[in-house]
């Protein structure tokens, strides 16, 4: 649907809100969205009833001059997530927005991330969604507090520059841009203001499941920071957008070498490269096939692969992420799935 140059609305109760950090955040990134005098797409809202969510809706509603639509998950996994979608129901019906709820099977099969799959499950609907409502972005709840958490579990694991980048303002994944307006925000400015403009929001039980590990950062490691390193949030944030940096530069190298070494990659010129070249323009070329570039070991045991071929019946048929890298011809060949 098209826009119209008309403001949308507001909910007097809405607009008889004071402004908080999380409205100052929201109004600096849709300007930069929005052209004077052009109509506003539809905005697309992931909304899940919690603190955060509930803070980017309220701004939305009360600074997006377009059509706007509030996208909300049932994942299935807990008794609570029918009350879940009620509360958000009945908010979106109160301030007089669009709601649009998804129920999906989130669970993980074993030996798989139970956070990784809900993630991917939710992404993919609310792509889904968005363009059932022909949004044109959907924007997400995330803060400066996930931001960290994002880069210690990195950290933790072992992650290079992408993943010590972090979680990116803006990124595209199933068709649909993602952008996350508050990212600059602490999840404690972010209560505070809706305390602020007396709103109240759903409190997950899985918050304080120690068994994940994001929460065993976000309750137990992130408090000590605060007092050893107090400015943490930050310089954190810094290294993040450095690194950051430093992947966008290698993403550029990595697509100018697959130019050269073809696509798929022929397996001499990828052995005309230096080893760190062959490994990022391989994690590229692997990105494009299947999603993922595998893990350090599986890259390793690839680029000794590669190495080795120097004649034509050396046979190269290795697992690399979901799928299978072999050899046809003079060439690497992706093959997704089990084989």
């Amino acid at each position: 649907m098209d826009a119209s140059t008309t403001p949308r609305p507001i909910a007097p109760d809405l607009a008889a809100l004071p402004d908080s950090a999380a409205d100052a955040a929201f109004v600096v990134w849709a300007r930069q969205r929005s052209a004077p005098g052009a109509s506003s797409p539809t905005l697309a809202v992931a909304y899940s009833g919690g603190a955060d969510s509930t803070a980017l809706l309220c701004a939305a509603a009360r600074h997006w001059a377009g059509p706007l639509i509030a996208l909300h998950v049932h994942h299935g996994l807990q008794a609570a997530a029918d009350g879940f979608e009620h509360h958000c129901r009945e908010r979106c019906l109160a301030w007089g927005i669009p709601f649009d709820t998804q129920r999906v099977d989130a669970r993980h099969a074993v030996g798989q991330s139970p956070e990784e799959i809900a993630r991917q499950v939710r992404y993919a609907t609310l792509a889904l969604a968005a363009r059932r409502a022909d949004a044109g972005r959907v924007v997400l709840a995330q803060h400066a507090d996930d931001q960290i958490e994002t880069l210690l579990l990195a950290l933790s694991r072992g992650a290079g520059l992408a993943g010590l980048a972090a979680m990116p303002a803006r990124f595209e994944r199933h068709g649909m841009v993602f952008e996350r307006p508050l990212l600059a925000l602490t999840a404690a400015e972010i209560r505070s203001g809706l305390q602020a403009q007396g709103l109240d929001w759903i409190e997950d039980p899985t918050n304080r499941d120690t068994g994940y590990t994001r929460n065993r950062i976000r309750l137990q490691l992130l408090p000590v920071l605060e007092q050893v390193f107090p400015g943490f949030r930050t310089t954190f944030a810094r290294s993040a957008a450095h690194a950051a940096q430093g992947q966008d530069l290698l993403d550029e190298l990595a697509r100018a070498d697959l130019a050269e070494v073809g696509c798929p990659p022929r397996i001499a010129a990828l052995q005309g490269l230096t080893q760190a070249r062959q490994a990022n323009v391989l994690r590229h070329w692997l990105k494009q096939q299947g999603g993922r570039s595998g893990s350090a070991a599986q890259l390793e045991a690839l680029l000794r692969q590669v190495a080795a071929c120097t004649t034509r019946g050396h046979r190269i048929h290795l697992k690399v992420g979901q799928g299978h890298v072999v050899r046809e011809g003079p060439c690497l060949a992706w093959q997704a799935g089990p084989l």
